[in-house]
């Protein structure tokens, strides 16, 4: 038996933390968390991208995404503030090879500075959207924007935004499924840390009731 099984639980009260210390143990504690690549147009027609890791999907018809935007100091994030104002916006799921250019583009720019052109990122146009989208990212997926909630004292923002466009790398798709390993996805855990996919263990399939609602109900 691990020695560490004979500690003493540690017990923590987060109403005595302050909102810094909360997101560093939360941070750590779930994980991993899957990062939303954000790519949106600034009020000055520039490209900006940013990272998001408080990201699931919501919806399946439509297909509906969130992520959570927190705040630099008493202005909202770049990614939030073009969102509301232009209504569109494109989220990434990037691999291993991507690694750099998603750190380094969580990195705070001043709103005019260009991180696609920062970080010499090509684009593709979108199809339904005005904002491009990543060329090297295996995903791509244009959104609308149609909700947005505050939550907690920090009031980050999460926005809610359905998917009008899938782009897929060629070989992703098979069966309409997705070869995760061929994906390789990249994810965020706690601090400047990032991990790829280990070991995938599969299960017997379960039962489960189809997702298609009644119209009547």
């Amino acid at each position: 038996m691990d020695a560490s099984s004979h500690k003493e639980p540690t017990r923590i009260d987060p109403t005595q933390l302050d909102a810094d210390k909360c997101y560093r143990l939360l941070t750590g504690i779930v994980v991993p968390r899957p990062v939303a690549w954000v790519t949106t147009l600034s009020s000055t027609g520039g490209v900006n991208v940013a990272p998001f890791s408080v990201f699931t999907f919501l919806s399946a018809k439509p297909p509906m995404l969130g992520f959570s935007v927190g705040r630099r100091g008493r202005t909202y994030k770049d990614t939030a503030q073009n969102i509301l104002r232009t209504e569109e916006y494109v989220i990434h799921i990037a691999d291993g090879a991507l690694i750099d250019a998603v750190h380094e583009s969580s990195t705070e720019f001043p709103a005019n500075v260009s991180e696609v052109e920062h970080l010499k990122l090509e684009t593709l146009p979108s199809e339904k959207i005005a904002p491009p989208r990543i060329a090297a990212a295996p995903i791509a997926m244009e959104c609308r924007f149609r909700q947005c909630l505050e939550f907690g004292e920090t009031r980050n923002r999460f926005i809610i935004g359905e998917v009008v466009m899938i782009h897929a790398r060629g070989g992703l798709i098979e069966n309409g499924k997705i070869d995760t390993m061929a994906l390789d996805p990249l994810v965020r855990i706690a601090g400047p840390n990032y991990a790829r996919l280990g070991e995938i263990v599969t299960m017997r399939p379960v039962f489960q009731a189809p997702k298609t609602v009644a119209k009547d109900d």
